[in-house]
């Protein structure tokens, strides 16, 4: 009797992605016009543009900068252009919304710089837990992305998976 253990999953081939390594490890900052209204209400423009001179926009160098309003005030569209043009020069990148919606950005960015070639004709497993709490449209953003290229594509564990898509033929390389 041959008491060898066979990894059978290494064996097969079957590549893992682990969808939190394209969650972003950048600095980020919130920028809320709500801090630069009138009582928390109105934009006077005068005070605004007064406020906004004398911001330290320093602190937001090199940083992923969400801009948002969270009070319950009309904001006209200038206001957001006017500040992103004092944001711009030493920001990383400006997403208008909430710093959730920043991270979920710059995650689809980082899915989206995929090679996808380096996973033609491959078997994928999208790893289906871990430690971070990863958005959805992260799931669906690396399944629009590979399924035209993989022979296989499946969610969860190489030891127990849930198919998502196999190719009727493989394609030629």
């Amino acid at each position: 009797m041959n008491d060898t253990i066979i990894n059978k999953v290494a064996e097969s081939g079957i590549i893992t992605i682990d969808l939190a390594a394209f969650y972003p490890e950048a600095e980020t900052a919130v920028f809320d016009i709500k801090d630069y209204l009138f009582k928390g209400l109105i934009l006077k423009e005068k005070e605004f543009r007064e406020a906004l001179k004398h911001t330290d926009w320093q602190q937001y160098n090199g940083k992923y900068i969400a801009l948002n309003n969270t009070a319950d005030a009309i904001i006209p569209m200038w206001a957001y252009m006017l500040v992103v043009s004092y944001l711009q020069p030493g920001a990383k990148d400006i997403v208008f919304g909430s710093e959730k919606d920043l991270l979920q950005t710059l995650m689809l960015d980082n899915i989206s710089s995929i090679n996808e070639d380096d996973y033609a004709n491959k078997r994928i497993v999208i790893k289906g837990c871990g430690d971070v709490v990863l958005p959805e449209a992260a799931y669906t953003a690396i399944t629009k992305k590979l399924r035209p290229v993989v022979k296989s594509l499946m969610y969860g564990e190489p030891c127990s998976t849930v198919p998502v898509y196999k190719a009727a033929f493989v394609k030629a390389q």
